[in-house]
């Protein structure tokens, strides 16, 4: 069975890695100007308070509570999540640490072109004629090979911090994804991978570390920008400054704003694949600023690579066909390589006539 690395270095995008060192930019470069975004598309108003739930995971109704925030939002904010706030800090002094390193350092690490680990650009990047002002750290597996090269003499107190951190994750993925499927009203053993103890402790999953430097021309400029993940579900660590977004029909683009201790999980292609649509997973980007940087660490997170993912036996019936083709992870990468944000449209099954 390919490993998540394997997977994606068999569906390589072709993204730029030579680019400038945006911290020293004083003016933002024509590569870097966005025309159309934030003013002139429905941006919600900052003075509307609506944003996306928020969810106590101890709420003895926190199962409705995530059915309604992902029917509605397809994202929700979670607090009592089990995850230590000094490894949320931990983790974000790494990412802190690692982005302050100069250029020529950090390009040690770089990704190969065909490769999905280390520094670099977004793998989104490709698909827009413009370039995003954020730098990124992917991390699949051990860091170890990659940390070598960017702290020569303690590289093994960062790969510490990571690996807690995947650890950590893994026990909420488990304890998120039972919970997501209750809401669904589908239980672990429902699902052969989710593990004997219902644990889903055989998922995949990739550790992304993003920086948004400051930016000299923050409304003319794009963090990262609109996509939804290929995911099952990812949890982002949005630490305390504001950028993130997500769009909701009829209402346009609403700011998540950062919760301290909090964190965010958005549901990804693949839990709306295997909802049926029930769950659509949210279309997101990120805004930069020109007085802070911001960073953020994202746990994405999907099935084992070959595990078919098609909507769910108990989702379907007489009055409600099947509205995707099962697809592996795997498999789905290929498609948002090619299709990006089109992917979900090209595993859609035509509605029976």
């Amino acid at each position: 069975m390919p490993s998540l690395s394997e997977a994606y270095r068999s569906h390589p995008v072709h993204v730029q890695h030579k680019h400038p060192d945006l911290n020293s930019l004083q003016e933002l470069p024509e590569s870097y100007t966005w025309t159309h975004h934030g003013h002139d598309d429905h941006t919600n108003s900052p003075a509307s308070n609506e944003s996306v739930p928020v969810i106590d995971l101890n709420d003895p109704n926190a199962s409705k509570l995530i059915h309604h925030a992902c029917t509605t939002w397809g994202a929700y904010q979670v607090l009592n999540h089990g995850i230590p706030m000094s490894l949320l800090q931990d983790i974000q002094w790494v990412g802190e640490t690692l982005f302050s390193l100069p250029s020529h350092q950090k390009h040690k690490a770089a990704r190969s072109p065909d490769g999905v680990d280390g520094y670099g650009l977004a793998r989104i990047s490709s698909f827009f004629p413009k370039l995003m002002w954020s730098e990124g750290f992917t991390i699949v597996g051990s860091p170890l090979e990659h940390f070598r090269q960017l702290w020569p003499q303690d590289y093994d107190k960062y790969c510490d911090f990571v690996m807690q951190y995947d650890e950590a994750m893994k026990k909420l993925v488990g304890k998120l994804m039972l919970l997501m499927l209750d809401s669904l009203g589908i239980t672990k053993e429902d699902l052969k991978w989710a593990g004997s103890k219902g644990q889903f402790e055989k998922t995949c999953a990739a550790l992304q570390l993003n920086s948004y430097p400051t930016c000299p021309d923050p409304d003319r400029a794009m963090g990262l920008a609109a996509h939804t993940d290929s995911t099952l579900l990812t949890i982002l660590y949005q630490n305390n400054i504001s950028g993130l977004q997500v769009h909701r029909k009829g209402v346009g683009w609403v700011t998540v704003p950062p919760l301290s201790g909090g964190l965010v999980i958005n549901v990804g292609d693949l839990l709306h694949i295997l909802s049926n649509g029930l769950y659509p997973s949210v279309l997101h980007r990120v805004l930069v600023n020109r007085i802070q940087r911001r960073l953020s660490v994202a746990y994405l997170c999907g099935p084992p690579p070959n595990v078919e993912i098609c909507p769910h036996a108990k989702l379907v019936g007489p009055n409600k066909p099947p509205l995707y083709k099962a697809v592996t992870w795997n498999e789905y990468l290929g498609t948002k390589a090619k299709h990006f944000n089109k992917a979900l449209s090209t595993v859609r099954l035509c509605a029976p006539s």
